[in-house]
């Protein structure tokens, strides 16, 4: 399988770093559970998932900025669509 070159890949490492973070806190949770936590407990190490994964994702969001959407404008490309899929996926991004 051909790996493709994204903006991210410069980050590759330390992204991949910190979802192996990501996923031991997932794992956590789950024994918390397991073993009937104090809700509070679970809940503050939710939190802490949440902002990891968000810290992820607005890494990676930087990147295809500053990388795909910065070079289609550049090149008077597909601006418009690659603005329309920027703004599609800042919208997904800041639901709640």
């Amino acid at each position: 399988m051909e790996k493709s070159t994204h903006g991210y890949a410069s980050q590759s490492a330390k992204l991949l770093g910190r979802l192996k973070r990501i996923e031991g806190q997932v794992r956590g949770v789950h024994k918390m559970v397991e073993e009937g936590r104090y809700c509070v407990d679970i809940l503050v190490q939710l939190a802490a998932i949440k902002s990891a994964t968000h810290q992820v994702a607005l890494s990676i969001l930087d990147s295809h900025t500053r990388g795909c959407v910065k070079d289609a404008l550049s090149a008077n490309a597909d601006s418009t669509e690659k603005i329309d899929e920027l703004m599609e996926i800042i919208r997904q991004f800041t639901k709640a």
